[in-house]
């Protein structure tokens, strides 16, 4: 599932791992989507999951977002391929699958891409 911050109603930095939300779920171009992104809300119509701002060591420019879009390994694949073929096309076919192969365990471990 795709999400978007823009799709958020909540601040980005409540947003951390364990936290409870509710959302609505769009087709986008990419496939399903998350939208009206907000805290989920018990019966007594507090939050489940309390507010806190998550500690956020961010890199680059103001202007980045800070989540991405988490892709099939069948995409990942596809994209590293082309940027493989493009950056070096002398690579061999045996050679574009043994650094696809370490990129994609790679993407995996770090939650980049499903399955």
């Amino acid at each position: 599932m795709f999400l978007h911050v823009n799709d958020m109603l909540i601040p980005e930095s409540y947003v951390h791992t364990g936290t409870a939300v509710e959302f609505e779920i769009e087709d986008g171009d990419r496939g399903l989507k998350a939208s009206s992104v907000r805290l989920a809300e018990g019966p007594d119509g507090k939050p489940l999951t309390p507010p806190r701002p998550a500690s956020v060591s961010v890199s680059g420019s103001a202007d980045d977002d800070t989540l991405c879009d988490v892709l099939s390994a069948t995409e990942y694949t596809k994209e590293v391929t082309d940027v493989l073929l493009e950056s070096a096309p002398s690579l061999t076919g045996a050679q574009i699958l043994q650094v696809r192969g370490g990129l994609l365990q790679f993407a995996k471990n770090h939650g980049w891409t499903e399955g």
